[in-house]
């Protein structure tokens, strides 16, 4: 089965670091990436963009320019592609300006924003100018949703519901809450079911290595939430896989994630939905 992830990092962030090293024991580097991506059998990847400014605050960090791409190398590996990401803080004219023209690279697939780590709900006006770009050159937006991995973000503004309205009022442009707004994923299939313009990932819903992988998805009880919104949806070929790399090892969140989707939906949630959705991807895909 060919897998596309449509959700990793590739960026020089303190916490992803520290998460590699000390919970989830990835090789966070571009060798990393290639080896591990490799062998499981990940074809190819979306990574979403993010900076912080070494000394400052850490993310969220109100100081990057938009557009903030990917720094974890000099290069970005040959199987991947950018959403570049958006700082509310920095969307002046010439940041503006910065991200129309990061749009017209191949290698960017569509632009991220951060709700709850920055404090603008997805329909705040501030974001106004960024989905005239989505529309103009059809390229999706990614919308954190759900937990932030970081206590100074405010959840209020990541609620999966917040995206309905963004969704009503700019049904030219393709959506995709990340995470599947864990742990409101009830309400975030609510959204999807009614949604036609909205999709979603299922990445980060596990942080740690093989073992916690394990402990964690047989935790009695602890996807309850999960089963219940996967049911409810009943829109499977609106899902995408991601891992939130590196958060987590690729092999063993990819096989906890096929064993909550049924056989006959694993083409579209591990790669075809992420070619309709993402479709400046296809030609960079080798065959």
């Amino acid at each position: 089965m060919k897998i596309i992830d449509a959700h990793i990092h590739f960026s020089h962030i303190g916490s992803f670091h520290r998460t590699a090293h000390d919970l989830s024991l990835v090789d966070y580097s571009f060798k990393g990436f290639e080896k591990e991506f490799g062998d499981a059998g990940v074809v190819f990847s979306i990574a979403m963009g993010l900076r912080e400014i070494e000394g400052g605050e850490g993310f969220p960090d109100r100081t990057p320019s938009t557009p903030m791409g990917v720094d974890l190398s000099s290069s970005i590996p040959g199987r991947m592609a950018v959403c570049q990401g958006v700082n509310p803080y920095r969307l002046g004219k010439k940041d503006l300006d910065r991200l129309e023209k990061e749009l017209l690279r191949p290698e960017t697939a569509g632009i991220k924003i951060y709700l709850g780590y920055y404090p603008f709900y997805a329909h705040d006006r501030v974001y106004g100018p960024v989905y005239e770009l989505a529309a103009a050159y059809r390229l999706p937006v990614v919308l954190h949703t759900g937990d932030t991995y970081s206590e100074r973000g405010l959840l209020k503004y990541a609620h999966p519901l917040t995206i309905d309205e963004t969704a009503v009022y700019n049904r030219d442009v393709t959506f995709i809450m990340a995470h599947f707004g864990d742990p409101w994923m009830l309400d975030a299939a609510e959204v999807v079911y009614k949604n036609p313009n909205v999709f979603a990932d299922l990445s980060g819903l596990i942080v740690g290595d093989e073992r916690e992988v394990k402990r964690i998805s047989g935790t009695p009880h602890f996807f309850d939430h999960f089963n219940h919104a996967l049911a409810f949806c009943d829109h499977y070929e609106k899902l995408l896989f991601g891992t939130d790399w590196p958060l987590v090892e690729v092999r063993p969140y990819a096989d906890f994630i096929a064993s909550k989707i049924p056989a006959k939906y694993h083409d579209d949630v591990f790669y075809n939905t992420a070619l309709r959705v993402f479709p400046k991807i296809r030609p960079l895909i080798p065959d």
